[in-house]
């Protein structure tokens, strides 16, 4: 993945579903390279390539002990997301709200109601 700005790659890493799987794995604890490619059937070398794009992304990290490189979920980068997510939930529901004024109008029958 190019350089680009921390939400691009962040969005770049969540789009693909063996790399989301892998982020749901890791919230519950820390995992070798091989207990991640488990339930994938795909090769070290491809579950390796995925990790480093989570780690490019900043949403793992990752150590060395011995001859096993171990994962953690690093989530403070999922707070940027969640940041851009929240102006488009207001502007969700602020719509919604007013679809819902707006289907309450036509039950009534409401006259003033845009049809």
């Amino acid at each position: 993945m190019p350089a680009s700005d921390p939400l691009s790659q962040i969005f770049g890493a969540l789009a693909d579903p063996t790399r989301r799987d892998i982020l749901a794995r890791l919230s519950l604890g820390q995992a070798s390279v091989g207990e991640l490619a488990e339930p994938h059937e795909m090769s070290l070398a491809a579950v390796s390539k995925h990790i480093k794009v989570l780690e490019n992304a900043g949403l793992i990290g990752r150590k060395k002990d011995a001859q096993f490189s171990y994962c953690t979920l690093v989530a403070s980068p999922l707070k940027d997301l969640q940041g851009w997510l929240d102006a488009y939930r207001k502007f969700w529901d602020d719509n919604l709200d007013q679809f819902e004024t707006y289907l309450a109008e036509l039950q009534r029958g409401d006259p003033d109601s845009k049809q």
